[in-house]
């Protein structure tokens, strides 16, 4: 098997929804989440910010967008928007290899802190990409999945078009569960394309996994 189809399987001592998922969800649901921003998301969030008034156009996340593929990629299926790619690695996003479409830029924040400062900005999202995030597998990991974090009601309030893609199926039956208690239907299926978007996408396909994707109207 060649090294882009040798891709581990997750494994997880959890068999099925973390037992503490409602009480987690909901307890952030209830209390606002406020840690002090880090200085350099914030200086980025205000650099940026400047840049997405003068465009003017639909706002487009891509979050955890590691090395900016998926970025590139959803930044010409959407030319009318603006794609913002943001990861926490400056080192994986210094691998961005690809021409740079004007529409889009990447950025190296704290997401805790981002998507936090853009609420308070009061933007509203066309679409929100969260594709193949760290599954944090481990049980007692639970609160640093997005959907058990206590950022989680700004993914929310956000709004757009939410799409998560996971190898993980219990990835996804959590956050599906976690946004029903937000009040926020999804749907999940299985996703495949010609193309793989991201490097991970690209290899969880050649390692024979299937990906799971999670579509939700934020309201």
């Amino acid at each position: 098997m060649s090294e882009l189809g040798n891709s581990r399987v997750i494994t997880s001592n959890q068999e099925g929804l973390n037992e503490q998922l409602d009480g987690v969800v909901l307890k952030h649901l209830q209390h606002p989440f406020r840690k002090p921003y880090q200085t350099h998301t914030l200086e980025a969030f205000r650099e940026i910010e400047k840049w997405v008034e003068q465009q003017g156009k639909p706002i487009i996340f891509d979050s955890c967008c590691g090395v900016g593929e998926s970025t590139y990629h959803l930044a010409k299926a959407h030319p009318e928007a603006i794609v913002l790619g943001m990861d926490k690695s400056a080192d994986r996003l210094a691998k961005h290899g690809f021409d740079v479409v004007d529409n889009y830029r990447l950025l190296q924040v704290n997401l805790n802190d981002f998507w936090r400062l853009a609420v308070e900005a009061n933007w509203t999202l066309s679409h929100h990409y969260l594709l193949y995030p760290n599954p944090w597998p481990k049980s007692k990991h639970l609160q640093r999945r997005w959907h058990g974090s206590a950022v989680f009601p700004s993914i929310i309030t956000l709004g757009g078009e939410l799409e998560l893609r996971s190898n993980w199926d219990i990835y996804i039956k959590e956050f599906a569960r976690a946004l029903s208690l937000a009040g926020q239907e999804s749907k999940v299926e299985g996703y495949h394309a010609d193309s793989a978007i991201t490097p991970f996408e690209r290899k969880y396909w050649a390692s024979g996994q299937t990906s799971l994707r999670l579509t939700s109207t934020l309201k």
